[in-house]
């Protein structure tokens, strides 16, 4: 069984920030999205995998390579325009025809994992398998209608949804979805939609299995996503200090600290991850908080929020929560006093607060 894993949109929904970084590289607990669905492909026993990458194909080249850490192998599959979700199966067929595939879109947190999923799907014969989650805004996603336990329609972010099951960014097919793909047409969007697809083959009376994800599950395209997913993932951590932490801090809670970071006259609050070689001194910093290598945090506090690499937080008056703030960004405190802050900033930015 193969995987194929899709890392080509613009995250439109969280610019400015991929504008110079792809989405699915965004740090979760100072991870990657895109690491946590390699990993998952691995663990349930999948080696060969296809990257679906447009315009940030170098940028994820070279954070993933050829998934030897993975134990993959990986091969990049170049699509020139975001045309949907079946366009990427359409341009993936030489790669993946003869063998069931896991379609996995790059930017999931799925908790639990697949791999029970993929064995089941390898013993039931069906001809494509997807899985679903009750949410509370289904007309945000693709929605199926289910019937005696069985799909009987597919919808894409429909005005009046006909239940609140949503589809899941995992699929499973066999060789029958490359026929489906090749009667579509573009839809209102303009794209290639999956949705379309598995109607086709459920209207030819293929085998369509559904999946009740009962565990957690995020699609991280917008920020509170990222945040929720960042909580997630911090709450199953375990304590691990490798950086020097000095008598006059405060350590309470689950926290990791990498090599060589400095903790000076500072209180933690876990879960918090913290990278290597960062500094920080006379601050605070609250629970759900990933900070990543080489951060400078001085006389500020901070608390669910994700501060990526090379950034440099300095002498804030105010706490900064729920923010989400790239790479090589520095935000400082100058003259005059601030209302409030909250910030989802790009990389390579510089922020001077009055």
């Amino acid at each position: 069984m193969k995987g194929l894993v899709l890392s080509g949109g613009k995250g439109t929904r969280l610019r400015p920030l991929t504008y110079t970084s792809a989405k699915q590289l965004i740090p979760i607990a100072n991870k990657p999205c895109l690491f946590y669905v390699l990993e998952d492909l691995a663990r349930a026993g999948i080696k060969e995998i296809g990257i679906i990458v447009g315009d940030a194909e170098k940028e994820i080249r070279e954070a993933v390579g050829d998934g030897s850490r993975w134990n993959t192998n990986i091969t990049y599959i170049k699509q020139d325009e975001p045309l949907g979700l079946a366009h990427t199966v359409i341009i993936s067929e030489k790669f993946l025809r003869g063998e069931p595939f896991v379609m996995y879109l790059g930017d999931n947190i799925l908790k639990e994992g697949i791999a029970t999923l993929v064995q089941n799907y390898k013993h039931s014969g069906a001809n494509a398998a997807i899985l679903l989650a009750e949410v509370p805004n289904p007309q945000q996603f693709g929605v199926a209608e289910l019937k005696d336990g069985k799909v009987v329609r597919l919808i894409e972010k429909p005005k009046i949804p006909p239940s609140n099951y949503a589809l899941v960014g995992v699929y499973m097919f066999d060789d029958t979805i490359f026929e489906a793909v090749k009667q579509l047409k573009p839809s209102w969007r303009n794209e290639y939609e999956i949705t379309d697809a598995i109607q086709y083959l459920i209207d030819k009376g293929f085998t369509v299995e559904p999946h009740i994800v009962s565990g957690y599950w995020k699609d991280t395209g917008k920020l509170e996503d990222i945040l929720e997913a960042n909580r997630i993932i911090l709450e199953d951590i375990n304590k691990n200090i490798q950086g020097t932490v000095d008598s006059k801090s405060t350590l309470s809670g689950k926290i990791i600290i990498g090599t060589t970071t400095k903790i000076i006259g500072t209180t933690i609050r876990g879960p918090v991850i913290i990278g290597e070689n960062a500094f920080i001194k006379n601050s605070f910093i609250g629970p759900f908080t990933s900070i990543g290598n080489s951060v400078q945090i001085v006389n500020s506090e901070i608390e669910n929020s994700i501060i990526m690499s090379n950034s440099k937080i300095l002498g804030l008056r105010r706490r900064v929560e729920g923010s989400l703030i790239g790479k090589d960004v520095e935000i400082k405190r100058e003259n005059k006093p601030p209302k409030a802050y909250r910030f989802m900033v790009g990389d390579n930015s510089q922020i001077g607060i009055y």
